[in-house]
């Protein structure tokens, strides 16, 4: 029987666990899933985003079982799990980063402050109802209506991408003991220093990075096959130390 490996996905910001709704019957039974939500997200909306409780929620998810840990997650997700890392750079067996291997500085910070202002101007219920729009174009019905059911986290936005912007650096990743992996869309904003992260995992035994073709930011709602397949190789490489 293949040793279970303990692999722990993080939503992005506005989204919550449900995100991942579809992957349990990907990865299948061997797979020892945890679906966290993140500070004022899903189940969590209730309570203020800060960016150590948020670190705090990923010490949990991982643990301190026996099994082999690969963490991931997807965008404020990315950032968080590879901000964790660098807390624990020998605690992993994999990490991946989904849609996080921009450098969240200079113009590309500008914009995101401006763009967290603008949500926070239009309000939840016209925030939410472009949101509702976007899924409804991407996703099958089922699973957008899940999405939906589960609520939106805007109001931990401005301090989740405040943490990102002045925490999150490539060079966090120098001291990552375990195989790293960068998946990013083909037309995901967010993809653009993938060749600088690659550089700076230098302790990493290998570092893949994965363009998912025609993917957008949403790439792991919109393509979750081709995201499963990049995560097996962390799965794998974690079995392999096991």
């Amino acid at each position: 029987m293949p040793r279970r490996v303990r692999l722990v996905l993080v939503h992005g910001s506005q989204l919550s666990r449900a995100m991942w709704a579809r992957y349990p019957a990907l990865l299948g039974p061997d797979v020892d899933l945890v679906l966290p939500d993140l500070p004022a997200h899903g189940a969590r909306r209730g309570e203020p985003f800060t960016w150590e409780a948020a670190l705090a929620t990923l010490d949990e998810a991982v643990g301190e079982g026996g099994d082999p840990v690969v963490l991931a997650g997807h965008s404020l997700g990315g950032y968080l799990v590879m901000a964790w890392a660098a807390r624990n750079p020998r605690r992993l067996a994999g990490l991946g980063l989904l849609g996080a291997s921009a450098v969240p500085a200079g113009p590309g910070a500008a914009l995101y402050r401006t763009l967290a202002r603008v949500e926070q101007r239009l309000g939840p219920d016209r925030m939410a109802r472009a949101l509702d729009r976007e899924l409804d174009a991407l996703l099958p019905a089922p699973f957008a209506a899940l999405l939906k059911e589960a609520g939106y986290g805007f109001d931990g936005i401005p301090d989740a991408w405040a943490g990102v912007m002045g925490e999150c650096r490539p060079e966090m990743l120098s001291d990552v003991s375990a195989p790293v992996l960068l998946v990013n869309g083909q037309l995901d904003q967010l993809r653009v220093d993938a060749r600088r992260f690659r550089r700076a995992a230098r302790s990493a035994p290998w570092v893949h990075v994965v363009t998912v073709p025609r993917g957008l930011h949403v790439f792991p709602l919109t393509h979750p096959a081709e995201t499963v397949a990049a995560l097996w190789e962390l799965v794998a490489a974690a079995r392999g130390q096991a």
